[in-house]
């Protein structure tokens, strides 16, 4: 895999980086051309080899052998990086893709495009990580990935790390690239084929096909002027098709949190209807006990379709040797669609009249006959039915962005240079909800009455003149409901929102050995960077009247308006110290050093510093360490999110259901009543409400991020460097909530100060009602709360040989290694250790191993070949139900030079057609889960196949 860049591939090889690797041929050549360059971590060029901090670097080469479409799906296989947003996620989708480094969060993830940020994803919630959907993949030039804190150069939000895009920015010629991709699957799974079959749904069997992508992209570049200036722009294009749940046999069905049986819901096309402690479906126009199970999984999207544009253009000119000028413009329009079950009266509570004209005999009697109650009586029904009438709800959700940069730099003189630019980035969000219910209608249509002037059934707010457009919802007889009444019902949602980032920076950078100013022991002088920065962060998300009421059936909760900015003003200053120079086993021994002081318009201050270090002992092997203090300001939501309802997953409540599994002393600590206990409905979907909000008092979260390390090229293996190195981050004072079924087991197990945020409704459940006064739920709000603890390995190593005849072979390999993954939801809980689990408050899997090797074959035949073998390792179900099995998967590419501006390329990833890991229902949206697996770690949905064109002229 040569590179075009000689210099970079140089530094890189020395370092260890990754996915890269260096024929021996030209290698000597390569050294020769190395100069001063910059890594990701630092502002200071250096023409040593010695890097203080690990940086894993992946080629423009590996997102062609891996078929990229996405970007995302590249990077989710780093042994490094996870993925929480994602193509594969529907219900709670944001509709963006966000980068995800040592499982510690989106939001201390820092995404930079040619060594600078790009704004906060998404108005959403959960969208403030950088939407990476915005980075076309064939412009790419390399991507560096910096794990471990880094504020003290970049600022807020480098806790877990760094991922550094950087850009092809002089182009020369016109590329016109093209490649179809789609999944295949062989659904032989004939246990859960079972299990699903049993349960009386319909399941996938044999091969499918689907999911197809298509990616066009263009890019024209050239210099002008002599050489003094380079213009590269680029249009992108990219349309994805849609992928259901019901296409794959392990997701046909919601498992259950054990995966032998499907879950379902309660909220079903027959209906469960709470009478009293009574339950009943109905079939006819009976009232049957016992709920109905409904398997809402199929509908799901498990890829969301989508369709994308980019265009944009790098610039640059040499006005004279001190100034030269550059710019970047770049722009997105993102439309996706996330489809999930249709929605329905989710635990809605009318009072049904007694002489409800679609009432059977037998349901009279059941509702008030035998309760003593005569025809002008009500009764109080708990009502959960599925609208299957008006379809599965769908969230149509479009970004589009906007980021340009402009600025200057350039030489002083010799000894000083400068960089200096302006930064301006919009994020417009549309979010259109189509198929949701309006809880006011739903309750309208199920008051029916008799027109007394024509004796047809109506709404009774059609007669009183509160709602002449209402149609009565017949869902007391199988096959009953009048279209109409599901087409008034419905209650389109809107909601638009944008977030927009300004930077202004500037930096000094000189080489203060000019002047002197160096140690006798070293030959070169020590080199500063001095700069200022200035930063505004603005969010404003405007949803509509049906989402700020709660008005949606199916929203759970109501979804209030965000608006809110900060700013802030920074300071920092970089060392780079060469201490000891070609010395006896010192052939270098440097020591780095950064300083940055942040004051933010929310009257909080933070400095930032770290000190690294590297000692070549000499060609063959060079030590590095670090240690760096990063912290993460709040973010706009954090700050100024409203309180408001949302969902979270627990497998049972322990208070609810005929045998509680917690004790009547400990549920009656929680708010059960002894009238209460034992009588409680659980539940239907696993799913309970929280109080969630922000705070605009949260403090910047901390971290303390230590690495040492060592670089090993052997002189007696040609064309080998081993790259060893460990880290540990401490966050102190993390920025989140409590878990809600922390704070639920708490109180059950004696924690009175945490039993004042269980509030139960008043049948003493967690989970009917969407209001946020009365319905039952779990608060929590956000603080200064969490304490993470992480320790791991990384180790990479790449070769490369000569074959003589038959061409030459490199093999690169990146493993990390996590040996510690503690947590704590405040820092005087007990220690979760998430290392290797999943669940609990762990929620999303940490495995504890992943491996990523890849050997390429360079033939005499104007053909690449390459295979890369994925590994991640076992994930224990910290709920004792679904450990989630070792993985293992073979990639397979080829690309062949059919004539010199032209290459085809193919390949299969995921050859084997591996399943990913189930993991139930368990595997919900709260922790990033869908269609019973997690799609953000797992190849989800079968093999991958792809084939692309690209022409150069």
């Amino acid at each position: 895999m040569l590179r075009k860049n000689h210099l970079t591939m140089a530094v890189s090889a020395a370092l260890g980086l990754g996915s890269a690797a260096i024929l021996p041929s030209v290698a000597s050549a390569q050294e020769q051309l190395v100069e001063e360059v910059i890594v990701t971590g630092s502002r200071i060029q250096k023409a040593n080899l010695v890097a203080a901090s690990p940086v894993t670097q992946v080629d423009a080469e590996e997102f062609k052998f891996q078929g990229t479409a996405r970007v995302e799906d590249l990077m989710k296989n780093l042994p490094q990086v996870y993925s929480n947003q994602n193509s594969s996620t529907a219900n709670g989708a944001t509709g963006t893709a966000t980068l995800n480094l040592r499982n510690l969060g989106d939001a201390r993830t820092l995404v930079l495009v040619n060594g600078r940020r790009l704004p906060a994803g998404s108005p959403l919630q959960g969208g403030t990580g950088a939407d990476i959907n915005q980075i076309p993949a064939s412009l790419i030039s390399r991507v560096e990935v910096l794990t471990g804190g880094a504020s003290a150069t970049y600022g807020s939000d480098a806790v877990a790390g760094v991922v550094n895009f950087v850009m092809q920015d002089d182009f020369e010629g016109v590329q016109f690239d093209y490649q179809f991709s789609q999944y295949q699957h062989d659904n032989d799974n004939g246990f859960l084929q079972q299990v699903v079959g049993d349960a009386g749904f319909p399941f996938p069997d044999g091969s499918n096909s689907g999911g197809d992508i298509q990616n066009w992209s263009l890019i024209m570049g050239g210099n002008f002027d002599n050489g003094r200036g380079n213009v590269t722009a680029y249009a992108t294009y990219r349309e994805v098709d849609a992928l259901l749940q019901s296409s794959r046999d392990y997701s046909a069905c919601a498992l259950n949190n054990t995966g032998d049986g499907c879950f379902g819901s309660g909220t079903s096309p027959k209906g469960t209807f709470i009478v009293g402690e009574d339950v009943f479906r109905v079939e006819g126009d009976q009232f049957v006990a016992g709920p109905e199970v409904y398997n809402y999984g199929p509908l799901n999207h498990f890829q969301r379709p989508d369709e994308r544009y980019t265009g944009g253009a790098f610039g640059r000119f040499q006005i004279n040797e001190h100034v030269e000028t550059y710019g970047e413009i770049s722009f997105m329009d993102n439309q996706t669609n996330a489809q999930i079950a249709p929605s329905g009266a989710f635990g809605l509570s009318p009072s049904i009249a007694c002489d409800n004209p679609f009432l059977s005999d037998q349901q009279i009697d059941i509702l008030c006959t035998s309760q003593g109650l005569g025809a002008d009586d009500t009764r109080d029904v708990v009502v959960l039915r599925r609208n299957v009438e008006g379809g599965p709800r769908n969230q149509d959700l479009r970004h589009t962005t906007f980021r340009g940069v402009f600025g200057f730099r350039g030489d002083i003189n010799e000894t000083w240079r400068y960089d200096v630019y302006g930064l301006y980035s919009e994020v417009s969000m549309e979010n259109t909800y189509n198929n949701d219910l309006s809880n006011t209608k739903v309750l309208n249509a199920l008051d029916a009455v008799v027109d007394p002037d024509t004796g047809d059934i109506t709404c009774a707010s059609v007669l009183d003149g509160s709602d002449t457009n209402c149609v009565p919802w017949n869902i007391w007889e199988t096959g009953g409901v009048d279209p109409a009444a599901a087409e008034y019902m419905t209650l389109p949602l809107f909601a638009r929102g944008t977030t927009d980032q300004k930077v202004f920076s500037g930096y000094l950078a000189g080489s203060l050995g000019d002047y002197g100013i160096k140690l006798p022991s070293a030959n070169n002088g020590v080199e500063v960077v001095v700069g200022a920065e200035y930063r505004k962060e603005s969010l404003n998300f405007n949803p509509d009247e049906g989402f700020r009421l709660g008005l949606g059936a199916g929203q759970g909760g109501a979804t209030l308006p965000v608006s809110g900015s900060y700013d802030v003003t920074e300071y920092f200053m970089e060392a780079s110290i060469p201490l000891v120079e070609d010395a006896a086993f010192a052939q270098e021994v440097t020591l780095d050093l950064g300083y940055r002081y942040s004051d933010y318009s929310t009257d909080q201050t933070t400095d930032t510093y770290g000190i690294r270090g590297g000692w070549a002992i000499n060609d063959g092997v060079k030590l590095r360490a670090s240690y760096q203090r990063a912290v993460r300001a709040a973010n706009i939501r954090e700050l100024f999110a409203a309180q408001g309802l949302n969902l979270f997953d627990m497998d049972e409540d322990p208070c609810a259901g005929t045998n509680p599994t917690a004790s009547a002393a400990a549920c009656a600590r929680t708010g059960v009543t002894a009238d209460q206990y034992g009588s409680i409905i659980d539940s239907f979907a696993g799913q309970y409400n929280f109080l969630q909000g922000g705070n605009p008092d949260v403090a910047p979260e901390e971290s303390d991020t230590y690495s040492v390390g060592f670089i090993w090229s052997p002189e007696f293996v040609e064309a080998l460097t081993v790259s060893v190195d460990w880290y540990s981050i401490e966050i102190e004072q993390g920025i989140s909530n409590l878990g809600p079924e922390f704070i639920l087991n708490e109180c059950l197990g004696g924690n009175d100060a945490l039993c004042e945020n269980v509030q139960r409704g008043p049948l003493g459940d967690l989970w009917l009602g969407s209001d946020v006064n009365t319905s039952g739920k779990v608060v929590a709000l956000l603080d200064n709360l969490a304490v993470e603890e992480i320790e791991g390995w990384d180790v990479v190593a790449d070769y490369s040989a000569s074959l003589g005849d038959m061409g030459s072979l490199s093999i690169s390999n990146t493993l990390s290694i996590i040996t510690k993954w503690d947590q704590q939801e405040l820092s005087t809980a007990p220690v979760e250790d998430c290392k290797g689990n999943w669940g609990g408050s762990c929620g999303f899997p940490t495995p504890d191993l992943r491996n990523q090797m890849r050997v390429t074959w360079m033939t005499p035949w104007d053909v690449t070949a390459s295979a890369m073998w994925r590994h991640i390792s076992k994930v224990t179900d910290l709920n004792g139900n679904l450990d989630l099995p070792d993985q293992n998967y073979l990639d397979l590419a080829g690309n062949w030079a059919v004539q010199e501006n032209t290459t085809v390329r193919l390949g299969i990833n995921n050859v084997l057609d591996r399943e990913p890991p189930i993991a139930g229902n368990a595997a919900g949206p709260s922790i990033n889960g869908n269609g019973n697996t997690f799609p953000g770690l797992y190849d989800a949905l079968g093999r991958y196949m792809y084939l692309g064109l690209t022409v150069s002229f």
